[in-house]
């Protein structure tokens, strides 16, 4: 038994195909299906069953895959150890970002991580948050960068800071005429947000929460950015909230249309999460420094700041 043979067995549960699990591990499909094989007669039991189509596991077959997939992550602990040791940061590393903090907070870090980390490559996939968390758990991401709390039993959370949410207001609009806003000014019949799945949507859904209307000619729109709720904020068709680090982008003649809250100002949590295994620690550690200094150091306006907590 080796923990390549482990590795193509966890690539064929994961794809449910020879052929996809192969091109995923890098090898042709006949020396992937030998070894496979080979570990099965070695354990004198099938893993999988060929005669399903697309593949499935054995009920034996379920838990070998839950056990290897345990050794192939404490495995990978050993070299973390040799790396740690040696003071060594680098290799592949695929971490996730949510839609809502992608656009704006990865183009801050991004160059000034690469170039003090060299030897650290990324792989950034934009993913939802229910994406990212089975990713995590089943191994195939090391880390990601999300809004919390999330509770997950097996996921631990690491705050980078916290993001103000902050108020568009289109000049027709009937808060447009405050300096600042509350909470209890907000009506989520006249708020554009984001469509269902935007942790930001839920998250703006639990600032309106105790809001009640009985009005029957309203309407409600939903879009997939930020951008597209602005134009259409433009047009007259209500407001919209934004976080903070997307206000920085938009254009001098839209800022008129800023309202920041008064306080307490309702704010985003935004966290590294990582398996509680925590395996390449040195990167996570890495990533948490140069993006808290990004934003310690560069996020300000007015009486509006970002502040990361220290830990």
């Amino acid at each position: 038994m080796t923990i390549t043979q482990l590795k193509y067995v966890l690539a064929v549960a994961e794809h449910q195909n020879f052929t996809k699990a192969a091109q995923k591990t890098f090898v042709t499909q006949p020396t992937l299906s030998m070894q496979i094989q080979k570990l099965e007669e070695e354990l004198d039991i099938l893993i999988f069953d060929r005669s399903k189509k697309p593949i499935e596991l054995t009920s034996v077959g379920r838990k070998i895959v839950t056990q290897a997939r345990n050794i192939v992550i404490e495995s990978e602990r050993m070299q973390d150890v040799v790396d740690q040791e040696k003071g060594f940061i680098g290799g592949e590393f695929k971490l996730g970002i949510i839609p809502t903090i992608m656009p704006t907070l990865l183009p801050m870090f991004l160059k000034n991580f690469t170039s003090k980390y060299p030897k650290v490559y990324l792989k950034i996939e934009e993913l939802t948050t229910s994406e990212i968390i089975t990713k995590i758990k089943d191994g195939h991401m090391d880390a990601a960068i999300v809004t919390t709390p999330l509770l997950q039993e097996k996921i631990k959370e690491r705050v980078l800071y916290f993001e103000p949410f902050v108020g568009y207001v289109p000049e027709n609009h009937r808060l447009n005429s405050k300096k600042k806003i509350d909470s209890k000014d907000l009506d989520i019949n006249d708020i554009l947000l984001l469509e269902d799945g935007h942790c930001f949507r839920d998250g703006v859904l639990n600032i309106c929460k105790t809001f009640k209307n009985n009005k029957e000619d309203t309407f409600q729109l939903e879009s997939g950015s930020f951008e597209t709720l602005i134009k259409l904020s433009n047009e007259g068709l209500g407001m919209t909230l934004l976080p903070y680090l997307h206000t920085l982008d938009i254009s001098k003649e839209q800022t008129k249309h800023l309202r920041y809250f008064n306080e307490p100002t309702p704010v985003r949590e935004v966290s590294i999460i990582y398996k509680k295994s925590e395996l390449r620690m040195q990167i996570i550690n890495s990533l948490y420094e140069v993006i808290s200094g990004v934003i310690r150091g560069a996020i300000t306006f007015q009486d509006i700041k970002i502040i990361s907590p220290i830990k």
